[in-house]
């Protein structure tokens, strides 16, 4: 009888645990993953770059091949000046998909900060070979054809 010893509890105990876990198809409970993604831009957004980057990473454990994560990932380690971080993570997702041009504009200016004229040219030409469409497009484009025509030229 509800409210009698206790018993009206159980409903809000189960109610708790259907919203922590979730209900599979079979009725059975579930537990519902954390949107790590969307957590970690959250966290950027509020400039705590330390707990965005617990984000991204755990986010990367979920999804060790996603992307987007490994880019913004690799765009936050250049914004907090871990440099060796941001190249590394780059080439991640170089390594999943070699024609990814964001992360081919990325690596290629900061391993121009490195020195590396040769190799950064490489990534340019790649992004220049399948540069992104849309309305900032044209300003990336252009960043990198001056980039390569200043490495080309014997600029620093």
């Amino acid at each position: 009888m509800p409210g009698a010893g206790g018993n009206d509890i159980f409903p809000r105990r189960m109610s708790f645990w259907k919203r922590l876990f979730g209900r599979r198809s079979d009725g059975e409970l579930k537990p519902l993953r954390l949107d790590y993604l969307n957590e970690a831009l959250a966290l950027e957004r509020q400039g705590d770059y330390d707990a965005a980057l617990t984000s991204y990473r755990l986010a990367l454990r979920d999804h060790p091949t996603d992307l987007r994560v490994l880019q913004n990932m690799a765009i936050l380690y250049t914004k907090t000046q871990h440099l060796d971080e941001a190249i590394r993570t780059y080439r991640r997702a170089l390594e999943i998909d070699q024609t990814l041009a964001g992360a081919h504009y990325g690596v290629a200016f900061l391993l121009l900060k490195r020195g590396e004229q040769d190799t950064a040219a490489q990534h340019l030409r790649a992004f220049l070979g399948a540069p992104p469409r849309g309305p900032d497009a044209t300003r990336w484009i252009e960043h990198a054809q001056r980039a390569l025509g200043e490495i080309e030229a014997g600029s620093p």
